[in-house]
């Protein structure tokens, strides 16, 4: 047995031509729910942890090149076989595995609608087992924003959009069911021609006990994280990518200072080195503090208190948890109006919107919001409120438990 160093549980790396997880699956636990869970494309170690609280769960994953195949260590042990990168391949191997070990499981849940749920959907016809795909992200919408972003350097090719399209009409006539993060996502996975179940659970919520207002002056929280103490401080935790729209961002940033506002970019993400390359080309390097991701639960919640503001530039967003974690933290949040984005931040009730792309509208959005500390906190407090009502992380996951034993259950 191979150990990974980013899983701290029993891992297996399996080749494409083994039997599959032979040696991986542990005799079934005297218990119901066991889950087997395919992922394709990394997942979050939120999700897992989550999963692992109400399932006999296992994880079959694609190996991540120069990644990981979850986002960061688990706090409980999970058991985890690694397939081949090569998506042709993993897709292979999944069908073999949920045939040939139909008796180890009780349902599967599939990342996304890729190759792999292709695979696990062919073999639910043979096996008869529940076979549920978690859609996190609409990869096409995710894929088209490569086209406003040619200059970053990522190609868009006509013929992978055509693939991808092709792959999501075959999962949606696959008759498996959905499981989906926001309304947004459900009208994406029905345009597809899905006419099977699809349940709105937005994994994995937010834990309200963590992300929470605190009574100490951002000042404070500011120095004891080594951040500035002056001006302030705007806070995004996305990833570089196209549908993230780094470029807006930082261009709005560049007119903030135009106008002499003392302002401080913060930027919490894995490819912080790539941010600042890119902070340097929009000349506000001075001004941006671009970090390694810090941990989801434990160290994150205290970034979020310390800003004055959160942004959520996004050109396309399944649901958008960091605008959520900042409202539970009592964090004004501006956020574009798109995809999943639209059903939590309301602009006048739970935050600011603005356009997609328009770094001039977000600039305007991000003063008004700093300029009206009063009307800040009227929309952030509001927005705790709907996020403790609605994405809070145990009521989500009781959703799922439930969801889970009532599928697992006609399944059996």
């Amino acid at each position: 047995m191979k150990q990974l160093d980013t899983i701290p549980a029993e891992t297996v790396e399996l080749a494409a031509t083994e039997d599959p997880l032979r040696a991986f699956i542990a005799p079934a636990r005297q218990r119901r729910g066991r889950i087997l869970f395919i992922v394709e494309s990394g997942t979050d170690v939120r999700l897992v942890e989550g999963l692992q609280e109400i399932s006999d769960l296992r994880i079959v994953a694609r190996k991540i090149e120069q990644g990981r195949e979850i986002s960061r260590v688990p706090s409980v042990p999970v058991e985890v076989a690694v397939g081949p990168s090569s998506r042709v391949r993993f897709a292979e191997l999944v069908f073999r595995m949920l045939v040939n070990d139909r008796h180890d499981y009780d349902g599967c849940l599939v990342q996304g609608y890729g190759m792999a749920a292709v695979a696990a959907n062919a073999a639910a016809k043979i096996t008869g087992k529940p076979t549920l795909m978690i859609v996190c992200s609409a990869i096409e919408e995710y894929y088209r924003c490569r086209l406003q972003a040619k200059d970053e350097g990522r190609c868009y090719r006509r013929a992978e959009d055509y693939a991808l399209r092709m792959l999501a009409r075959l999962n949606a006539r696959a008759g498996g069911s959905y499981i989906v993060l926001s309304q947004h996502l459900e009208s994406v996975v029905r345009s597809h021609g899905s006419r099977s179940d699809v349940r709105i659970i937005p994994l994995y919520g937010v834990d309200t006990t963590i992300f929470q207002p605190t009574e100490s002056s951002r000042e404070l929280l500011r120095g004891r994280l080594g951040l500035p103490t002056n001006g302030s401080l705007i806070l995004s935790s996305s990833r570089v990518a196209p549908e993230k729209d780094t470029r807006a961002l930082l261009r709005a940033m560049h007119l903030l200072r135009e106008k002499g506002r003392n302002v401080w970019l913060l930027c919490l993400t894995g490819k912080h080195q790539e941010f600042l390359a890119l902070a340097r080309k929009a000349g506000i390097a001075d001004r941006v503090i671009a970090v390694e991701a810090v941990h989801p639960t434990a160290e994150l919640p205290a970034y979020y208190q310390a800003a004055d503001v959160c942004v959520q530039a996004s050109r396309a967003e399944g649901l958008g948890f960091s605008p959520l974690e900042a409202l539970a933290c009592g964090t004004p949040v501006v956020a574009t109006a798109v995809g999943g984005l639209r059903e939590t931040i309301i602009d006048g009730a739970t935050g600011w919107t603005h356009q997609p792309g328009n770094a001039q509208d977000l600039a305007i959005k991000i003063a008004e919001a700093l300029d009206d500390p009063e009307e800040a906190k009227r929309r952030a407090l509001n927005g705790r409120s709907m996020v403790c009502r609605e994405y809070e992380r145990k009521k989500v996951f009781r959703e799922l438990a439930e969801y889970l034993e009532s599928a697992l259950g006609a399944g059996s």
